[in-house]
């Protein structure tokens, strides 16, 4: 049975198209120095290899359409600020959530971010494993730990209010965790992408309030990311359908601010950064269900505690 709680629903599943790889240089650059594959045409079988692996898992949109290798976290307006917490905030935790191949972690910690210091979460632990075939590592040669579980499910993340100090007790050793319910009141990075427009409007309250009570209470501590957004606050129904012929709920700008600022947290309590982009979607434009001349657009924040 589908389950809407976690976005799993029946969704259109098309087939793949490998006109739609089109990865910039900056990401082959980092493709090859993390899978050790030199030739272009070589490291594009296996990338297409890999994708036609995590489309059998679930057949999410961002994989039919390489959003993958996009390395979009890297490409957010607060990436700067996470490299700088991570290099000057001792055991600064980063949690990259709905996190997939890992694909995000891998790049911040090319950049620099400390390995020991961060932890992903997805639904599906295959994709996780899927990652390692995809970057050619084990566990051992990225020993970052992953946790399986729904993020609506209590006993992966119960949420709780967002934390005003810091927690006493010591933080736990990641590696050892098997739920995210230790972290509340401790994780410095939060991010979060293309994940938020999985759900409904309520959901989507329930989800920022659980991710909430895990942020470190510590100026600075941020939750950032990107997911699709409307100009107008409400239902996509320029693209049907989403979820079991239900349209997709998008926030703009003003509402995204406004859920954070005042409903989340107190008024006050954090900053909101937010801009709503129009992107480019030619692929989406012979898709079935997608109106004449309809624009796509995208929210990218950043919710940073003060």
């Amino acid at each position: 049975m589908d389950d809407l709680r976690t976005g799993e629903a029946k969704v259109l599943s098309l087939p793949l198209d490998d006109t739609l790889y089109s990865p910039d240089s900056n990401t082959v650059e980092f493709l090859i120095a993390q899978t050790g594959i030199e030739e272009e045409e070589e490291l594009k079988r296996h990338i297409l290899s890999v994708q036609a692996a995590a489309y059998e898992v679930y057949p999410y949109t961002c994989i039919r359409q390489f959003l993958f290798l996009d390395l979009r976290l890297s490409k957010l307006p607060a990436y700067d600020h996470l490299l700088t917490l991570g290099k000057e905030r001792p055991g600064a935790i980063f949690l990259d959530v709905a996190c997939c191949f890992g694909n995000d972690i891998r790049k911040a910690v090319y950049d620099g971010y400390p390995i020991g210091n961060c932890i992903g979460t997805d639904l599906r632990a295959a994709f996780w494993d899927i990652g390692h075939e995809f970057f050619k590592s084990t566990p051992e040669t990225f020993p970052v730990p992953f946790i399986q579980g729904d993020i609506f499910d209590p006993a992966h993340l119960e949420a709780a209010p967002p934390f005003e100090t810091p927690p006493t007790e010591p933080p736990p050793q990641l590696s050892a965790l098997t739920s995210l319910n230790p972290l509340r009141g401790r994780v410095s990075v939060i991010h979060a992408s293309a994940f938020f427009h999985l759900f409904d409007e309520e959901g989507q309250l329930r989800l920022a309030r659980a991710l909430a009570g895990l942020l470190s209470p510590v100026p600075g501590s941020m939750i950032l990311g990107w997911h699709v957004g409307r100009p107008e606050k409400g239902f996509r129904y320029e693209v049907m359908p989403h979820r079991q012929g239900i349209p997709m709920f998008c926030h703009n700008a003003a509402s995204w601010r406004e859920l954070w600022d005042g409903v989340v947290f107190a008024e006050g309590m954090v900053r909101v950064d937010v801009v709503l982009q129009e992107t480019m979607r030619p692929d989406w434009h012979k898709v079935p269900g997608v109106a004449p001349g309809t624009r796509f657009y995208a929210l990218v924040w950043s919710v940073t505690r003060l």
